[in-house]
């Protein structure tokens, strides 16, 4: 257990400090951030497995697109199936067509004045010439044209990578945040102490002495906040992950692997290790500057 004794000032130490125990603010701070940036965090990994799975999903996704060929769907769907580079192909019916014409159109989509395209949406092979496919499908109807499912959902893809971006520059804004709160919190524990900093180093003491007793008390009160709150966090994502149906909508089903746990689980130490060295540093400087 003695690992642990690091986590426990003596009780020398705290009439030293004269700690206030659950009334510093400290751990408060922090316990928010983690919080947060667990949260945020966690948003940004389900969004790039959601990136990843729908990337994997459609890059040898294409869609065969024919005007006015509704009538042809059977006759179509024969040739694109007869294809050597073609895995699988499923048409789509003309009354699916209308239906979702009928979004847009109202009732208007469903008048038999209105041609209907054929669209056959199929699978290839890796390394499928879709050239020769083209040509060979616009000699059975002309006009055919396929259309790469990754050109349409590019839009998608790329608002997607645009979020993660975002959500990662959030959790370095918020980690940036929690740095300068420790920052004026031992700035401020120095000025409450200064009287008694003055009689340490009367008596020998030097910085570093009383930088690691300062140090120590801001890790051990950012190390509570971190851990609190990367634990309401990942109350918060067991209760979305459970019972919001909602949740798994936004991430296209996409989940948290063994990956992405360990890295949020991680976060609330790295909150820890920062808030530590920061506030190393801010103590070493401003010691410093009194001299």
């Amino acid at each position: 257990m003695r690992m642990f004794d690091w986590f426990f000032i003596p009780q020398a130490q705290r009439r030293l400090l004269l700690s206030t125990g659950r009334r510093a603010p400290t751990p408060w701070v922090i316990a928010i951030m983690s919080f947060t940036i667990v949260l945020i965090a966690a948003t940004g990994l389900a969004l790039a497995n959601t990136a990843g799975v729908l990337s994997e999903a459609i890059e040898a996704r294409y869609a065969l697109e024919v005007p006015g060929g509704g009538a042809n769907l059977a006759a179509l769907d024969s040739a694109v199936r007869s294809s050597p580079d073609v895995i699988a192909s499923q048409p789509v019916p003309e009354s699916e067509m209308r239906k979702t014409l009928e979004r847009w159109l109202g009732p208007e989509a469903q008048s038999a004045d209105l041609p209907v395209p054929a669209l056959i949406n199929f699978d290839t092979k890796p390394g499928a010439d879709l050239g020769a496919l083209q040509k060979r499908l616009q000699s059975v109807a002309p006009g055919a044209r396929i259309v790469a499912h990754r050109d349409s959902v590019a839009p998608l893809l790329k608002s997607l990578t645009l979020l993660q971006v975002v959500a990662f520059g959030l959790v370095l804004l918020l980690s940036a945040a929690a740095a300068a709160a420790v920052v004026l919190a031992a700035r401020g524990s120095l000025d409450t102490h200064r009287f008694t900093i003055e009689v340490m180093h009367g008596i020998g003491a030097t910085d570093t002495q009383v930088t690691h007793l300062f140090q120590r008390k801001i890790a051990i009160d950012a190390f509570i906040g971190s851990v609190a709150g990367g634990l309401a966090a990942a109350v918060v994502l067991l209760l979305l992950a459970g019972g919001a149906a909602f949740a798994r909508d936004l991430t296209g089903g996409a989940t948290l692997g063994l990956r992405d746990i360990l890295i949020l689980a991680l976060l609330p130490l790295a909150l820890t290790a920062l808030a530590t060295w920061v506030a190393r540093a801010a103590v070493l400087a401003a010691l410093r500057e009194a001299l």
